[in-house]
């Protein structure tokens, strides 16, 4: 081998236009022009999502997360180099990056039905009802943002299904993307509550509630790379489950962090939707598989455990975790308990719906505090019949006995699925990211349903 050509290093044209990305980002953040990527950021991230749906489609799946991970954070770096501006387009780049996937809708619509599609399409239909009593109620512009965070977790969750017939490398994607972002994500947050840096104690700074914490160290709620405290850990309990499919020692280094800022994230709902997750995944596995996701429990906790209880992690969690016994004197359940009293009654008589960017009518709750409220205020009965019935469906079709119990990747979706609903009255659990956990691993059990029928069956 001549010598100009030994050491030359082969790099493929998707990993390219993600280094492309990456750099372009890093370069307008180095010489402090960052506001600039309010747009070409988005813009980047459309056009690389674009090119790798195109020539290399499991990649494009492990690329659109990562874009949901980490553009709240790059929002925050340019906000604090380019000063604070209120909703940011910069946000836009996970739904531009998602809504990539509307091709693979429109390729296979044609026989959606008969491929077992039905009920993606019947939670379209409730979403695209809302968004059209929406424009009567609203304008256009109010909208658009609201029907991205609706559709574009369905139309992920549809390209998933779709690609049944390669689940395991779509499978292989998700469990390392995921594993890699508790590592990622777990870090940063442990570093966020130690030091609290310049750009989240801006971004907290200009918020209008303290309910993520105050902006100095030791004192913020953990959002890590996300933009607040629900989502973040909501995204981190799907992880840490997938933690136990995963092999090898390494993945404890990651998990050791990543429970540590689950923890810190003081989200109970999430905390509580992990237990379920995790009480439904261990019984539906072989004996064999059960004993080693026991094991790994066990471990876990030798390692995690010694940490809660040194300062300055043991007084912020074990004071959180006290009131999940005491509700009686929990500020926060009682401001709900008063909201829904406020809103339920009114949610219940909406036939029509008030539209997608309606809110909820009660000043105690947040727009995100209640999927079944968001669901009826928002689609009415009317939308909100054919958009629960594709869900039930899913879930009934998931139930299947189709999927192998040596599959462990899809038990823990479908563990990962019902924890996400077991949130329902506590988070929003339909939209954004929250709806991108729920409906991509929607998809992959019935992709994993789908694909074990089709494969020979093994003792």
């Amino acid at each position: 081998m001549p010598a100009s050509t030994r050491f030359r290093v082969h790099i493929s044209p998707s990993w390219f236009a993600i280094a492309a990305l990456v750099a372009l980002t890093a370069l307008c953040l180095l010489v402090r022009v960052g506001g600039v990527l309010r747009l070409v950021f988005p813009a980047g991230c459309f056009v690389v999502g674009s090119f790798l749906y195109v020539y290399n489609p499991t990649l494009y799946v492990g690329f659109t997360w990562w874009v949901w991970f980490l553009s709240p954070w790059v929002r925050r770096l340019v906000d604090v180099q380019a000063g604070w501006v209120d909703p940011s387009p910069l946000l836009l780049a996970p739904f531009l990056t998602t809504l990539v996937t509307i091709v693979t809708l429109v390729r296979y619509l044609p026989g959606t039905y008969s491929r077992g599609g039905l009920p993606f399409l019947l939670a379209l239909l409730g979403v695209v009802y809302g968004f059209l009593v929406g424009l009567i109620n609203a304008p256009i512009t109010a909208t658009i943002v609201p029907l991205l965070n609706w559709l574009t977790p369905i139309l992920f969750g549809f390209h998933l299904f779709a690609h049944w017939r390669d689940y395991p490398q779509y499978r292989d994607t998700l469990q390392r993307t995921f594993l890699w972002s508790v590592l990622v994500m777990g870090t940063y947050g442990v570093v966020q509550y130690l030091t609290a840096p310049a750009w989240d104690r801006f971004w907290l700074s200009n918020q209008e509630t303290l309910v993520f914490g105050t902006p100095e160290p030791l004192s913020i709620r953990v959002f890590s790379t996300m933009n607040s405290p629900q989502p973040f850990a909501f995204v981190l309990a799907a992880g840490l489950l997938l933690v136990f499919s995963g092999q090898g020692t390494s993945r404890f280094f990651g998990a050791i962090v990543g429970y540590l800022s689950f923890l810190l994230s003081l989200a109970r709902s999430a905390w509580l939707g992990w237990a379920v997750s995790l009480l439904w995944l261990i019984p539906a596995l072989k004996p064999r598989l059960q004993i080693r996701v026991i094991l790994s429990l066990l471990v876990l906790v030798l390692l995690v455990f010694p940490l809660t209880t040194i300062e300055p992690f043991s007084n912020v969690i074990q004071t959180r975790l006290q009131t999940l016994g005491d509700v009686g004197s929990d500020t926060s359940y009682a401001a709900r308990s008063q909201g829904y009293s406020e809103a339920l009654g009114i949610a219940l008589n909406q036939v029509l719906g008030q539209g997608l960017g309606s809110t909820l009518p009660s000043d105690s709750l947040g727009s995100n505090d209640s999927g079944v409220l968001s669901l009826l205020f928002t689609l009415g009965w009317l939308g909100t019949l054919p958009y629960v019935a594709g869900l039930g469906l899913l879930l009934f079709y998931g139930a299947g006995n189709s999927m192998p119990q040596t599959d462990t990747f899809g038990k823990t979706a479908q563990a990962i699925v019902l924890g996400a609903l077991a949130q329902i009255g506590l988070n929003n659990v339909m939209l954004g990211v929250f709806g991108m956990v729920l409906w991509s691993f929607l998809g992959m059990t019935i992709a994993a349903q789908r694909y074990g029928c089709h494969q020979p069956v093994r003792e």
